[in-house]
């Protein structure tokens, strides 16, 4: 009984760190790198037919060049919408059509910029990386108040902290590899 509570513990506390890595990856991939990339807008919120909805959802995306990003919308009624939501996004990069299509070009960065993303990347894994060490504290607390209660004893607290703790390293490192990757392709010319 007592492996169980611990086992669902650990194992909830993995899936909201994976869920915190996940979150991490999502907002990485939405920093320009002077390269086009479909996440850098899939996620744009499109005000169509009194609602909004998320670009990836309207339209297909392809990159015919490395710098060039070609939205495809599903309903040619869209265009506008969706012109007028990447102009509002502070991607910079400003759209053009031509009532089929919207093409993007990216021009490249400047060395300025490029440091500029470099912080704000570091920036989002460093919030990633909190996140991951609060859900750790999260789960602790409630192994400590299990603990309290008598429910489970000193030694199983302990390895139940000992395996929180791999999956937090696990996560940590995850968003590490995450942030090396992005910064080496930000660096690139």
């Amino acid at each position: 009984m007592n492996e169980e509570i611990i086992d669902v513990a650990i194992e909830e506390s993995r899936e909201k760190m994976n869920k915190a890595v996940g979150h991490v990856k999502t907002e990485l991939g939405g920093i320009r790198t002077g390269r086009a990339v479909p996440g850098l807008v899939e996620t744009i919120k499109v005000q169509l037919y009194g609602t909004e909805v998320e670009l990836r959802k309207l339209a297909s995306m392809s990159v015919p060049e490395s710098k060039m990003l070609v939205i495809s919308p599903y309903d040619k009624g869209s265009i506008e919408a969706i012109e007028k939501a990447i102009q509002g996004s502070g991607l910079g990069v400003t759209p053009s059509s031509d009532g089929q299509v919207v093409r993007l070009s990216f021009p490249p960065l400047t060395e300025e910029r490029r440091r500029d993303l470099v912080k704000l990347v570091k920036q989002k894994a460093e919030d990633g990386r909190v996140a991951v060490r609060n859900l750790r504290r999260q789960a602790r607390h409630e192994l400590e108040a299990l603990k309290h209660d008598s429910e489970i004893s000193s030694d199983e607290l302990e390895r139940a902290e000992r395996e929180m703790d791999k999956a937090t390293h696990s996560a940590i490192g995850e968003i590490d590899a995450l942030l090396a990757h992005k910064e080496t392709e930000l660096m690139e010319q």
